[in-house]
């Protein structure tokens, strides 16, 4: 495989072997491939090349996966209200999900990164890896058509949905830490921002959650908010917080 900083002016179709085997696709259009896998921090040191970063075509996957999702369940759950389908449909989306499929799928390998994003472990990022799999997502559209595009997020997203009710992942974490925190503790936990990453088109925001002034856990997201939801589940998976959360249930 390439390594990033010798990235070919025309991808070779070895690159990709692997990962179409995976998703059963044959791209016909391997720069379109390629590009998703640009990261906008490559293109800040090679501005030679012709390729386009990948946040046009996250920006077109992630609405074809928001559809998708909708679609799937609106179907599916007739009886559902749109309340109860919005968070399930958030639990499927959400970065954090998107970036475990991603890493299941080795996508970070095949990133074009910076020197610097390549130091500071770019390709393990979690909002990094959920960005190039919306942008997967769009490639996979404009390259075969939305069908495939359905049939890709039903194999690798939406099969997941039960495991996410099953475990309790679409509640809202923020919500549900704080609702223990109240419980077990009386405070509400506070969220302060510990760091900003990177330049200003492409920001990464590490916030920190807090409970008076003792420090839980922090989150990283492409917004303040993502930042906040990661920080709260880092929270809740916390041994204190399970033992809080276990005994909340037994009282509910």
């Amino acid at each position: 495989m390439a390594k990033p900083s010798d990235k070919p002016s025309q991808p070779t179709i070895n690159r990709y072997a692997e990962l179409e085997k995976k998703l059963s696709i044959t791209f016909s259009d391997l720069n379109l491939i390629d590009t998703a896998f640009v990261h906008k921090s490559y293109m800040n040191e090679h501005d030679d090349l012709k390729s386009q970063h990948n946040e046009r075509l996250e920006f077109l996957g992630d609405a074809v996966l928001e559809l998708v999702v909708t679609e799937y369940l609106y179907k599916k759950y007739p009886e559902e209200e749109e309340g109860v389908l919005t968070n399930w449909r958030s639990a499927l989306v959400k970065g954090k999900h998107l970036a475990e499929i991603a890493a299941e799928l080795d996508l970070g390998l095949y990133l074009y990164l910076s020197r610097g994003e390549e130091r500071s472990g770019g390709r393990k990022k979690n909002y990094i890896l959920a960005n190039t799999l919306e942008a997967l997502i769009g490639a996979i559209y404009l390259d075969q058509d939305y069908k495939m595009a359905h049939t890709f997020i039903d194999s690798f997203i939406l099969k997941r949905l039960d495991e996410i009710l099953k475990k309790g992942l679409h509640i809202d974490a923020k919500s549900r830490f704080q609702e223990i925190a109240q419980e077990a503790l009386g405070i509400t936990p506070e969220y302060r921002l510990m760091k900003e990453e990177g330049p200003d088109h492409n920001k990464a925001f590490i916030m920190g959650a807090y409970i008076g002034e003792e420090f839980i856990a922090e989150g990283t997201g492409s917004s303040k908010q993502k930042a906040e939801q990661e920080a709260a589940s880092a929270g809740l998976k916390k041994k204190e917080w399970t033992n809080y959360q276990l005994a909340a249930t037994k009282e509910e």
